[in-house]
């Protein structure tokens, strides 16, 4: 099997972006969950982070300022290469 040296070098940025990712939503969770919501990673895709809301923050007003206003703001300011965030129902 041939590997392309740079695809192994995209390949683990993406990890190393999505390990980034994974830890700083394990920093906000506490803050949803303390209002019965959570948030789970679902994925990294060329610089957008795709993210499941869960719990109290299904059907909740407050989602898109939660979303966007909340984590899309850190995750941008944080971690470089993210361009931003969409929500999977």
């Amino acid at each position: 099997m041939w590997y392309n040296n740079s695809w192994k070098v995209i390949l683990l940025g993406n990890t190393e972006i999505e390990i980034q990712v994974k830890n700083l939503l394990n920093r906000i969770r506490p803050y949803l969950q303390h209002d019965g919501g959570d948030v789970e990673f679902i994925r990294f895709d060329d610089g957008i982070v795709y993210v499941k809301m869960v719990g109290a923050c299904v059907g909740c007003a407050s989602i898109d300022l939660t979303l966007k206003d909340g984590i899309e703001a850190i995750l941008l300011e944080d971690i470089p290469g993210v361009i931003g965030v969409e929500l999977v129902e």
